[in-house]
């Protein structure tokens, strides 16, 4: 799952993501608020990508809300954002399974995805 504000950034992750591979599956989320709907209809990703710079309900408060509910605790999250200050980048790296900063080379970005479900 992709969770973002930006369409522009849902669609083309998605799209390159699905062409690439077609192991890839990915359920697009433009708000915070859509990515627990979309978990509470049952629709378990094996990872989200989070954006952090989002309106109403940023990237820190759906991790935070992800991580207290134990049915969505244990989906590795990776933080994909354009936040790049030292506080975010640090945080983020320790709270979170990755922290990739956009814009991202997709090839990185596959692999880095790779790596964290590998170690499931």
């Amino acid at each position: 799952m992709i969770v973002d504000d930006e369409p522009d950034s849902v669609f083309t992750i998605k799209c390159t993501l699905e062409n690439f591979s077609e192991e890839y599956k990915v359920i697009g989320a433009e708000s915070g608020r859509e990515c627990f709907a979309i978990l509470k209809k049952g629709q378990m990703p094996d990872l989200i990508l989070l954006d952090i710079m989002m309106p109403k309900m940023n990237g820190w408060d759906v991790f935070t809300k992800l991580k207290e509910n134990p049915e969505w605790r244990e989906i590795p999250v990776v933080f994909l954002t354009a936040k790049t200050d030292p506080y975010s980048k640090g945080f983020g790296k320790m709270a979170a399974t990755e922290y990739i900063e956009k814009p991202c080379d997709i090839k990185n970005l596959e692999g880095r995805i790779d790596k964290v479900l590998k170690k499931q």
